[in-house]
């Protein structure tokens, strides 16, 4: 697979969890302009381009822009003090996920006066959740570690387990600012007595560091960290992080 970002077909790694989502972060080194009319600015160009985005909502610390959820489908944009993120939740494809990512690159570095030194990092993240109403951390376990060393320092008989997240990160550079993180996150365990219904997520992380020689090579760096994750998870993350906790859920009874 090359550098470029493909064809794949997002529905491809859906089918293998209940949610897929594709997910961008631009970290930023100074803060962003808080001004009202930059933010709202930039805001109605994105919806302009993507109708879909309707709702403006504010939390502590960042301003969101967000579809209505439809068909479990839901795309996002939010503003933080110091980064830009994306998200598209259940795409019909890894292009229209894309879309989106590739525009806020092009338009956000205008609207919020982001030059090319204080880019800090761009990450793209593929993320799948899985649901279970079974122990979250065993789950985990059994799919990933039962049978490595590590299922040694673990008594099943007499052990609960309460903290199975494995991490694992690898450079894809050899100056190491092209990285890559596997992450497999539990989330505790599910008390179905407060409605606890947080999934298993499995998470591949693919980041390039900055700063960028000029705005124009956002772009081309989106475009290797896309191929970088299709391969990464094509080849890896789902034979054996996906797969291995689908099937562990599969044959619970």
């Amino acid at each position: 697979m090359s550098s470029d970002a493909s064809n794949s077909d997002s529905p491809t790694f859906g089918s293998l969890c209940h949610d897929f989502y594709v997910n961008q972060k631009l970290s930023l080194k100074l803060d962003l302009p808080d001004r009202r009319e930059t933010v709202l600015d930039m805001f109605d160009r994105l919806r302009r381009e993507f109708p879909r985005l309707e709702r403006f909502r504010r939390f502590e610390g960042e301003l969101a822009l967000e579809t209505l959820e439809l068909d479990r489908e839901f795309t996002w944009v939010a503003m933080r003090q110091t980064s830009i993120r994306s998200g598209a939740v259940n795409p019909g494809s890894l292009e229209e996920a894309y879309a989106l990512h590739k525009r806020i690159l092009e338009v956000a570095p205008y609207y919020l006066s982001i030059s090319p030194i204080d880019v800090d990092a761009l990450e793209l993240v593929f993320g799948f959740d899985f649901e279970t109403d079974a122990p979250r951390d065993e789950i985990i376990f059994d799919a990933l570690l039962a049978d490595s060393p590590l299922a040694s320092l673990v008594d099943r008989q007499q052990d609960a387990l309460v903290d199975v997240q494995p991490s694992l990160g690898i450079s894809l550079s050899e100056s190491g600012d092209l990285t890559a993180t596997f992450e497999v996150k539990s989330r505790g365990r599910p008390d179905l007595s407060l409605g606890d219904e947080d999934p298993i997520s499995v998470f591949l992380s693919v980041r390039k560091a900055g700063p960028v020689r000029s705005l124009d090579d956002l772009s081309t760096v989106f475009a290797s960290l896309c191929g970088h994750a299709e391969r990464l998870a094509e080849h890896r993350v789902i034979p054996h992080l996906v797969v291995p906790i689908r099937n562990a859920i599969l044959a619970r009874p």
